[in-house]
C-alpha cells in the first residue's frame, strides 16, 4: 500500500544511505510526490474492495459496477504524510436492494483486513440517487457501534467472511 513511502524511507536517489534525512514518511513529502502516494493508495483500495463477491449472485462488485476505480476518492491528512481518508462510494445493483448494507460492511471488513491500522480513516457511502434510503445506510455502515454489533451476529459473520475471501 505505501510502497513509495516504504521505498523512499529506505533509499535516497537510489542509494540506500544509513542516517539519511528521510527517516519518516513526512521526511518523504520533501523528495517524492504526494499525488504519486495518493494514487498508489487509490489503487490498492480499489484493488481489495473489486473483487469482494456480491451476496447473492457469483458475480464480483467490479463486473456488476457496484464499485468503480473514479467512485474512490482519497486525500492526504495533516501534514505528516502517513494519514490520509478514503470516501469510498458504491452503486446497489437496484434502488430498493436489501443486501445494500451488507455490501457496505463487506467493504468495511475488507478494507479493516487489508489497509494498515490507524493509517486510513475510511468513510463509505451509497452514491446519492442509486437507493431509497441512502442516508440510513450510510448511518449504519459509517457507525462503529453498528458494524460491531453486526459482525457479532455469528450468520452475518460468516457471509461477509464469504464475500470478502479472496480467490485462490
Amino acid at each position: 500500500m505505501f510502497s513509495y513511502i516504504k521505498e523512499k524511507i529506505k533509499t535516497v536517489n537510489g542509494n540506500a544511505q544509513e542516517g539519511s534525512p528521510v527517516e519518516t514518511a513526512s521526511d518523504v513529502l520533501e523528495f517524492g510526490d504526494i499525488n504519486s502516494i495518493v494514487q498508489d493508495l487509490k489503487d490498492t483500495i480499489y484493488d481489495n474492495i473489486r473483487t469482494i463477491k456480491d451476496p447473492e449472485k457469483p458475480n464480483n462488485l467490479e463486473e456488476l459496477e457496484v464499485v468503480r476505480e473514479e467512485l474512490v476518492h482519497v486525500y492526504p491528512f495533516g501534514n505528516t504524510g502517513d494519514k490520509f481518508v478514503a470516501n469510498i462510494e458504491f452503486i446497489p445493483t437496484i434502488q430498493h436492494c436489501s443486501l445494500a448494507p451488507l455490501i457496505g460492511l463487506c467493504i468495511r471488513k475488507k478494507l479493516e483486513n487489508t489497509l494498515v491500522p490507524g493509517s486510513v480513516k475510511v468513510d463509505i457511502f451509497v452514491k446519492p440517487g442509486t437507493h431509497s434510503t441512502v442516508e440510513e445506510i450510510n448511518k449504519q455502515i459509517n457507525d462503529k457501534e453498528r458494524v460491531a454489533a453486526a459482525l457479532e451476529n455469528h450468520n452475518l459473520r460468516e457471509t461477509v467472511e464469504l464475500c470478502i475471501k479472496d480467490e485462490e
